[in-house]
């Protein structure tokens, strides 16, 4: 069993989102830009602005991760991320230590590139694999072919990473039970130590949401779904892969330091166009719009354009919801100190949720069942 740490009030992470991509996936629903320089020179400039604006929020913190997504940041080139790790050290230190994520695509990267962002410091890699299966690569408007896909982890692990994740998606139109092994018997030969398992969604303003009533025609059944869920769970067990969350599978104790901080209410600062931030007991979002978070960082102002204050109970039911994504659960004394209060309301709720059998309770700690890791839609229905 994966057993993740507790995250103290005065631990914090740090998100950078780089946006930029040769192409925008179907079902993408994140801020993307044009894969240009001249893009990336304006967003180094505003990474350095926010920067100067934002560090005195970090002092008397300790750093535990530090995430580069997108889009695909591995765009952004080695030169400007260590850049903005030069940055960090003049805070925190020698980062030798901390965990530093950069996320990829299978067809952008190299086998010298690697090296020279394993040179500034990162020492973990996301892949976005998404598929093995040719059909289903064709289907997501993936860019690589299944060669790429296989070929990146063995590339990434001669240049020196032995962090490596990957991404798989399934409710993917067309897929079936057996591709869907396929990708997972393939993906298994790989030399990764971590897996995230995403179920395909129809977001708004995507490609796919406005073709989603012919998509959803060759959707997997919910039957077939769930199938997919428990083999993926039976395949990675079997290959010494254990679920710590439930979307992530992790091999020897490799865990996501980075994105247990979510689940565990880790405070978190964002830098760039439409990054959040949990800071405080208040989340905020920057503009999700390079110019004008280039101007309001230029003009001295604060490029957030969205905040939120989460009342106590609000605050209460979403970090225990989030906490419930893990495996070992939540305890609920811990969520005291980021200052929740289990209200009569929310009590009943769980009640709820234990007489049903997507809870199980022993104490103060509540954990979910498998019932409950299939169907945590239903469980966010009642607790949020």
């Amino acid at each position: 069993m994966v057993v993740i740490p507790k995250s103290h009030p005065k631990d914090i992470s740090l998100y950078f989102h780089i946006p930029f991509c040769r192409k925008k996936c179907g079902y993408c629903h994140f801020y993307v830009l044009p894969d240009k320089e001249e893009l990336k020179d304006l967003l180094d400039e505003g990474f350095s602005l926010e920067w100067e604006s934002k560090k005195h929020l970090l002092k008397g913190f300790h750093l535990k991760s530090i995430y580069f997504g997108g889009g695909t940041p591995y765009l952004f080139g080695p030169e400007r991320v260590k850049k903005i790790l030069q940055r960090i050290e003049t805070v925190f230190g020698n980062l030798d230590s901390i965990e530093i994520t950069i996320e990829a695509n299978p067809e952008s990267i190299d086998s010298e590139t690697l090296k020279q962002f394993r040179s500034a410091g990162v020492n973990r890699l996301s892949l976005g694999i998404q598929s093995l299966s040719t059909s289903e690569l064709v289907t997501l408007t993936r860019d690589h072919p299944k060669n790429e896909a296989l070929n990146a982890p063995l590339l990434a692990y001669e240049a020196g990473y032995t962090n490596i994740s990957i991404d798989l998606m399934y409710d993917v139109p067309g897929q079936s039970l057996k591709s869907f092994d396929y990708s997972l018997s393939e993906a298994l030969k790989l030399p990764i130590t971590h897996i995230s398992l995403y179920n395909l969604t129809f977001e708004p303003g995507t490609a796919f949401f406005k073709k989603q009533k012919e998509l959803k025609k060759s959707l997997p059944s919910d039957e077939s779904s769930h199938e997919m869920v428990l083999l993926a769970i039976k395949r990675f067990e079997e290959a010494s892969f254990h679920q710590y969350e439930v979307s992530a599978f992790a091999k020897n104790n490799l865990y996501s330091i980075h994105n247990t901080g979510y689940w565990t209410a880790r405070p978190f600062l964002g830098f760039g166009p439409s990054a959040f931030s949990y800071y405080q007991g208040s989340r905020f979002r920057n503009i999700a719009h390079l110019n004008k978070y280039i101007e309001k960082l230029r003009a001295g102002d604060d490029p957030k354009d969205f905040e939120e204050n989460l009342e106590p109970e609000s605050k209460t039911r979403e970090l225990l919801l989030i906490g419930l994504r893990l495996n070992q659960g939540v305890c609920i004394e811990h969520l005291k100190l980021f200052g929740c209060h289990v209200s009569p309301s929310l009590l009943s709720e769980i009640e709820t949720l234990t007489n049903n059998g997507f809870l199980t309770s022993r104490g103060t700690h509540l954990k979910l069942t498998q019932k409950g890791r299939l169907f945590f839609d239903t469980v966010g229905e009642h607790l949020v």
